[in-house]
């Protein structure tokens, strides 16, 4: 009888199916985008106990009369019209990526970029012209709260739409073949644009 050591190809026979079990037990599945939704849920339920508050505080604990102010609804509308172009924008960046065209992707991220930090200027010009500070009443530091939270999330985005569009240029990480990070980015963007029309129409509208 040969053994499996005198015969070289029952040896290789044996190596192969070893390297083989061995590159299956290593190879692991992509979950980072499903790392990013576990955490924006995550992120969303911090802003779901925001909100549950301001309501609840609405609800049951009113303010004297004049404590609370009637909030101009220009500004916030014009950043709301902002925010929802700037999806449309990152997700035309995203299609040109998919078709090879770094040059156009790499344009429609500025302009993306861009609109996530005209946000931001419109929300500052609303903070300095509002009629109450942060500490006047349980209304003022609630709102200046969300919002503040909500913009810490909009700089956050517009930082990665940066690191997106860097690192797209040609010979950059982000190509055709691999979108992930520009992919995980917008989905995060998203996010973002989704949980401000919850606020405007918890904060303004209501």
């Amino acid at each position: 009888m040969t053994s499996l050591s005198s015969n070289p190809d029952q040896r290789q026979g044996a190596l192969d199916a070893h390297g083989a079990e061995h590159a299956g037990a290593d190879h692991h599945g992509d979950y980072r985008m499903f790392g990013l939704a576990t955490f924006l849920v995550a992120d969303g339920m911090t802003f779901a106990g925001f909100f549950a508050a301001y309501l609840t505080f609405r609800a049951v604990n009113p303010l004297p009369s004049g404590s609370t102010y009637e909030l101009e609804l220009l500004l916030p509308t014009l950043n709301t019209v902002i925010l929802l172009v700037s999806s449309f924008t990152f997700h035309r960046a995203g299609a040109a990526l998919r078709q090879n065209d770094t040059d156009r992707c790499q344009r429609w991220l500025l302009i993306t970029a861009a609109l996530g930090f005209s946000f931001l200027a419109g929300q500052m010009k609303e903070y300095f012209s509002l009629p109450f500070g942060l500490t006047d009443n349980l209304f003022a530091s609630t709102f200046y709260a969300i919002t503040g939270f909500h913009g810490l999330h909009v700089t956050l985005g517009g930082l990665m739409i940066l690191i997106v569009w860097w690192q797209s240029r040609n010979g950059g990480r982000v190509r055709s073949g691999d979108h992930f990070p520009l992919e995980a980015a917008e989905l995060y963007w998203h996010f973002v644009d989704g949980i401000w029309v919850v606020l405007y129409g918890i904060l303004y509208l209501l």
